[in-house]
């Protein structure tokens, strides 16, 4: 009995490598001359580390930690179930010590610094570099009144901001999701390149972008808490990180969860620092068209929750808004709004296909009301950044025009 039984686990074994398709080529986010972590065809990430004293290694992506195995010389190999296109953040399980791959590029999520993957997407030549005139992405440092300190963001210009000296433009405030920074969107965002491709093709108008972090406003004296919002942490003190759903997010379904989760409000202090540091700071250094028919705000995840809660709070402010799988407006919330149901041209709600959160039925609600909704759904994506590439690809066409 216990031969036909090493007999049939071994038979599973080989059927189980059998399903591996031997095609595995280095990721695009990779350091430089480093072959793995690599991908094949059926998007499956193979990771590789040398760590001959090591007792257990892991790959842990998607929420799932994969073993590895070693070889005669100490080297670890081993392979994930086949992923979602797009980024995914992940990591290496060392004898139980989570650690980045030295062989990948690092990206700020999960709060903290570590290794991230692209997974060939059969849409990618919209977030793909090609020969069309280059705008940029650059670093901008700038005094906040409200938190009494330096502040950093980032900031995307036209190509033509150079080439057009006396043209003003208009400008999208957009937000990081929790756990990330300013530096989200244009490094896993590719925000740059698919301005960049959109501006040659002729599908959005020109316009700035500016990217700042939304999880590190407070006041002075302040208590910095959950996510430097001065406010409690929620229950359990823990911080969710992406691509996990915060307790609250999303449910119950289509609906926005109001003031966060727990009660907590994720504008905070960065309400105030965004109305009158950031704004005043980008219409005195660059070249913008100063009034809200030119101002757009979004974001993803909680930066869509604090896109809901500023703009509601701001309503002749911004006249254009996107939530990425940040909820929904509501009917309730917008029926007598009249201030912002004048200004908005128009309002914006996606998420992944496998998040459910009610954007279409919430974006025909809204139309019957008379506001000028829109909704996007990512085909076969969750709670990542395929979902918000596609869905900054979709709203940039609807703004400004």
């Amino acid at each position: 009995m216990r031969k036909l039984f090493l007999l049939a686990a071994a038979f599973v074994a080989a059927s189980a490598s059998a399903q591996v398709t031997e095609d595995f080529k280095p990721a695009s986010t990779n350091q430089e001359g480093k072959q793995y972590p690599m991908v094949n065809s059926q998007r499956m990430v193979r990771a590789q580390i040398s760590a001959p004293e090591a007792n257990s290694v892991k790959l842990d992506i998607g929420g799932v930690k994969y073993d590895m195995k070693k070889d005669d010389n100490g080297v670890w190999t081993g392979e994930s179930a086949p992923q979602d296109e797009g980024f995914h953040y992940y990591q290496l399980n060392i004898d139980g010590a989570s650690v980045p791959d030295p062989g990948s590029k690092y990206y700020y999520g999960a709060s903290r610094w570590g290794s991230g993957i692209d997974v060939p997407a059969a849409d990618q030549d919209f977030y793909t570099v090609k020969n069309v005139p280059q705008g940029s992405v650059s670093e901008v440092y700038y005094y906040s009144t409200v938190t009494e300190q330096m502040r950093h963001a980032y900031v995307y210009l036209p190509a033509e901001y150079y080439t057009n000296p006396n043209k003003k433009y208009p400008v999208l405030y957009l937000q990081h999701g929790m756990g990330e920074n300013e530096t989200g969107w244009s490094a896993q965002g590719k925000t740059g390149i698919i301005m960049d491709n959109l501006i040659a093709a002729g599908k959005a108008v020109p316009f700035i972008i500016v990217m700042d972090n939304g999880l590190n406003a407070h006041r002075p004296g302040e208590q910095a808490g959950f996510g430097g919002f001065g406010g409690p942490r929620p229950q359990g003190g823990q911080r969710p990180q992406m691509g996990q759903r915060p307790q609250g997010q999303g449910a119950p379904q289509g609906q926005r969860p109001r003031g966060g989760f727990g009660g907590f409000n994720f504008a905070g202090a960065f309400q105030d620092v965004l109305i009158k540091d950031i704004i005043p700071m980008t219409e005195k250094n660059y070249r913008v068209i100063a009034d809200p028919q030119h101002r757009a705000m979004a974001g993803l995840s909680m930066g869509g929750m604090q896109t809901h809660s500023i703009t509601l709070a701001n309503p002749t402010t911004f006249a254009y808004v996107g939530m990425f799988s940040g909820g929904t407006f509501n009917v309730d919330e917008l029926k007598e709004a009249n201030d912002f149901k004048k200004t908005n041209k128009v309002l914006f709600m996606s998420c992944g296909g496998k998040e459910n959160m009610g954007v279409d039925k919430a974006a025909s609600d809204l139309k019957g009301i008379g506001i000028n909704a829109f909704s996007y759904v990512s085909p076969e994506t969750a709670h990542e950044w395929q979902t918000w590439r596609r869905s900054l690809y979709q709203f940039a066409q609807l703004l400004f025009k």
